[in-house]
């Protein structure tokens, strides 16, 4: 149950002719009233002898009976209430009770109060209503509407318990701006998958993606096919911009046209410079180096970018998990755009799920925890380098570094989620927690292929290799062996540990360590852990050369990964997950 306090107006006969009209594009049906402050209030959408004039007249009586020099200018009080999507269709007198506790709640009649304002409820689709108050009492009064928003929101969390609905995680004021009543139906109209307002949400959250100044983003927000309208100053300095798509139109044929801050908060014009502009104490901490850089193997393009970002992935975590608020909140911000640049250049067998990924997480990359940018200079450079590196293939190395990256991107989603859970940042949590259900999702697709391979690897190993990796096993996690060598991925973590062993490391050494990191206790596959563990601090290549082709025919066993291979993003409120 969402409610949501518009703006203050000056004419209720412009309201009201909108809540009992065909809405802006013919979305309104059957609009009728559900309650109102007196029994006998007139009803323009049933009664055929009842006028929008009649409502207004009547609703605005205390307010004219004031001298004119003492009315309010702004007296017009609007509240919409809508259910959930997955919530079921509710009757008209459930909404009547909603109505009732929602005025009593807000201040605007409450319970008893003979003298209330007085406010009417329209009904004009299955899943919300428009509640329409003046604000003026009958005793000539103010009403008292101190915090109604806060108050609003936890009427609604009252109701959804009462009514058995989808209890929604109360919100901070931080979130983006849902799509109107009118703006959905209107996208199924369309046949559009999404509302103009969240396509264009995500366009944008794409084009920002590692870019590193206006110029690039606007190239970016052209080359994606958006229109585009500036806002410069009569100095010649941009102060905003806003979006379009070709194909959304209003009612006279006109482009409709967003501005970035209508889209999400952190997606105006100066909230994103404030990404390009690395403040001077931060400058100082990050300096000039990048996280982890050895000499990887000679894989460039997209393999390598997804590598980089993998290190940069990891160093966040630790931030995460270790750092103060501020530097904590500019690593889940940027990680949201490592995710965008992820869904855009992944192979099509992840592409879904991966731009689910994004999508849901872009909630959990804002709180009110301000992000000290500048510390978030790695992420958002290995967004930049998986937005320049080009498209992945779904094989290969590029398939086997998506699939690394992913397993990173899956614990970086569990500990923001961790992280905004220990801080009472409910909505924060949930979209954290839903990304990583999509994450592991999009693991199962990228790392099934080179997880059978790795594996056949692992059963062509001679048995004198397999018993001396199984003896170090015994010998680095006595309490874990065995039940490492029970799942599926041992084969492929042996092949790493002998592979790791020709690359001329200590394989005992690279075990202890990759295990030190965090906890295996809580794994649902400790193999998969380990495998991209080791083969990224090893800087092994996560798919050998010659192993890249479909599994032979030949080989004694093909084993497929379970489907469980990653840990389940219920857990998702553990304090110390794998890694």
């Amino acid at each position: 149950m969402i409610p949501s306090i518009h703006k203050r107006g000056s004419e209720t006969i412009g309201l009201i002719r909108y809540l009992y009209g065909p809405g802006t594009h013919e979305e309104h049906t059957d609009p009728h009233l559900v309650a109102a402050f007196d029994p006998l209030t007139p009803d323009p959408g049933r009664d055929p002898q009842a006028t929008y004039g009649q409502l207004q007249r009547l609703l605005d009586q205390p307010v004219n009976a004031l001298p004119a020099a003492r009315r309010p200018k702004k007296h017009v009080w609007h509240l919409s209430v809508r259910a959930s999507p997955e919530d079921p269709i509710l009757c008209d007198e459930d909404w009547t009770a909603i109505a009732r506790r929602m005025v009593a709640a807000t201040g605007i009649a409450p319970d008893g109060d003979d003298a209330a304002c007085r406010w009417a409820a329209v009904r004009h689709a299955d899943d919300h209503i428009h509640i329409v108050a003046t604000l003026v009492r009958d005793d000539g009064r103010r009403p008292r509407l101190h915090n109604e928003a806060r108050r609003a929101q936890a009427e609604a969390r009252a109701i959804e318990a009462d009514y058995g609905l989808r209890r929604v995680p109360p919100g901070d004021g931080t979130a983006a701006k849902r799509p109107t009543s009118a703006e959905r139906h209107k996208a199924e109209r369309q046949g559009r998958e999404r509302p103009a307002r969240e396509e264009l949400r995500e366009t944008v959250r794409r084009a920002v993606a590692g870019a590193t100044s206006e110029e690039e983003f606007f190239e970016r927000l052209a080359a994606a096919g958006l229109l585009i309208r500036k806002r410069v100053a009569p100095s010649g300095d941009l102060l905003g911009y806003k979006v379009a798509l070709p194909d959304d139109r209003s009612k006279d044929d006109e482009p409709v046209f967003y501005p970035g801050s209508k889209l999400a908060p952190d997606l105006s014009l100066p909230r994103i410079h404030e990404r390009w502009t690395l403040p001077a104490e931060a400058a100082a901490s990050v300096g000039g180096s990048r996280p982890e850089e050895p000499a990887l193997p000679p894989v460039t393009g997209p393999a390598f970018a997804r590598r980089r970002t993998t290190a940069a992935t990891w160093q966040a975590l630790l931030i995460i998990d270790h750092g103060d608020d501020g530097t904590a909140a500019a690593q889940i911000a940027a990680a949201g755009e490592v995710l965008d640049a992820l869904a855009k250049t992944s192979a099509a067998h992840t592409r879904a799920e991966l731009r689910e990924a994004a999508f849901v997480f872009e909630r959990a990359s804002r709180s009110h925890v301000k992000a000290v940018r500048g510390h978030d200079r790695a992420l958002r450079q290995a967004a930049r380098d998986l937005v320049h590196s080009g498209p992945a293939l779904g094989r290969g190395e590029d398939g086997a570094t998506t699939a690394m990256l992913i397993d990173m991107a899956l614990f970086l989603a569990i500990a923001a989620a961790n992280w905004h859970a220990k801080r009472h940042h409910s909505q924060q949590a949930a979209a954290a927690r839903q990304a990583a259900e999509h994450l592991s999702a999009a693991y199962q697709a990228a790392a099934a292929h080179p997880m059978v391979i790795l594996c056949q690897r692992g059963h062509r190993l001679t048995p004198r290799v397999r018993q001396r990796q199984a003896a170090l096993l015994h010998q680095v996690l006595p309490k874990l062996a065995e039940r490492i060598r029970a799942e599926p991925g041992w084969p492929a973590l042996a092949a790493t540990l002998d592979d790791a062993q020709r690359a001329g490391h200590d394989p005992a050494a690279l075990l202890a360590e990759a295990t030190q990191r965090r906890e295996l206790d809580t794994a649902t596959s400790i193999s998969d852990v380990l495998v991209w563990r080791l083969r990224r601090s090893a800087h092994l290549a996560a798919l050998p050369e010659g192993s890249h082709g479909t599994p032979t025919r030949g080989s004694r066993r093909t084993v497929s990964p379970a489907p469980s291979t990653q840990p389940a993003p219920s857990s998702a409120n553990d304090s110390n997950r794998r890694r």
